[in-house]
């Protein structure tokens, strides 16, 4: 499937030379086949996958590393970034269950060697109302699904995060979500080919703040379903009940597609925050898909947008 590329982001804008020499040795040292980066505009690019417009930047990496949302570690940003950086990545695996013909236990290893790392550049909009634009490493999910062989039955798949209050510490109390986190997407979301799972940013390995060893990225979707730390992956027939909209179903649905037109509960959406230079920069109007509208907005033909997702 050709998405057409709309960014004149080019690859010296993302971060500093350093990190991008390292590139290659970061991927070789991570055990990855081989690495096909894909960034808008690029000669060697054969299927361009990045949607944005013009005027929008990569933000810096100073930033994105240390503005995140982690709650098993803290309600607070600034906190979350230093408390993560305890969590131990290595040995790594995934659980896959449900209805699949090949359930087990996978190691990190077998998978990323399995799945070759590409560099995709989305944009990120957090539910709070504020952006960013990443150059996320990692593969289709939809590449490492298939390997699992889900059954007819499978109409949704489910993500679990680690649990492990002894170190993520914000899982000690039950006072923000039911803990471990959990998300879900429907099939033909999952297998779409925006959707990505994380294994490293700006050239260099996904640190612990940011969901190492392996996230999910949707970027059409608000960031709440974009999960960290998987260690669970389950095919289901039925709808997976959330954290977030287990918490709190009248602010944070299921589905969270970015929508201008509908508001969350508490605040507007129709304008964000843009993340840079250490503090947020003007605001901008939101876009409805988060600006993937012409590649997924097929996906919900019929459904009522108007309703908050």
């Amino acid at each position: 499937m050709l998405i057409k590329a709309k960014s004149n982001i080019l690859s010296g804008e993302i971060t500093d030379r350093a990190v991008f020499e390292s590139r290659r040795e970061f991927i070789k040292a991570a055990t990855i086949l081989s690495a096909g980066v894909m960034l808008p505009g690029a000669a060697h690019a054969q299927t361009p996958i990045n949607s944005y417009s013009a005027s929008l930047h990569v933000s810096d990496r100073t930033d994105v590393i240390n503005y995140t949302n982690y709650y098993e570690f803290s309600t607070n940003k600034h906190d979350s970034t230093i408390l993560a950086k305890v969590l131990k990545t290595k040995p790594w695996s995934v659980e896959v269950v449900g209805e699949a013909e090949k359930p087990g236990v996978y190691n990190l290893e077998d998978i990323l060697k399995d799945n070759p790392v590409q560099e995709r550049i989305y944009r990120f909009r957090c539910v709070e109302a504020w952006s960013m634009v990443v150059p996320w490493l990692g593969f289709p999910l939809g590449d490492m699904l298939k390997r699992f062989k889900p059954t007819s039955k499978a109409k949704f798949v489910e993500f679990t995060t680690l649990y492990n209050p002894e170190v993520m510490i914000g899982q000690r109390s039950s006072r923000v979500l039911d803990w471990p986190y959990v998300e879900g997407l429907r099939m033909d979301e999952a297998m779409h080919p925006l959707t990505m799972i994380v294994t490293g940013m700006y050239g260099d390995e996904l640190p612990n703040q940011n969901g190492a060893p392996l996230r999910l990225i949707v970027p059409w979707k608000y960031g709440y379903k974009s999960i960290k730390a998987i260690v669970k992956i389950r095919f289901s027939e039925d709808m997976p009940e959330t954290a977030w909209h287990k918490a709190s179903p009248r602010e944070y649905g299921f589905y969270a597609n970015v929508n201008p037109e509908v508001p969350h509960p508490r605040w507007s959406q129709s304008r964000e925050r843009v993340l840079g230079s250490s503090i947020f920069t003007a605001k901008r109007n939101t876009e409805k898909f988060n600006g993937y509208g012409e590649e997924v907005a097929a996906l919900y033909s019929g459904m009522d947008l108007t309703k908050y997702f």
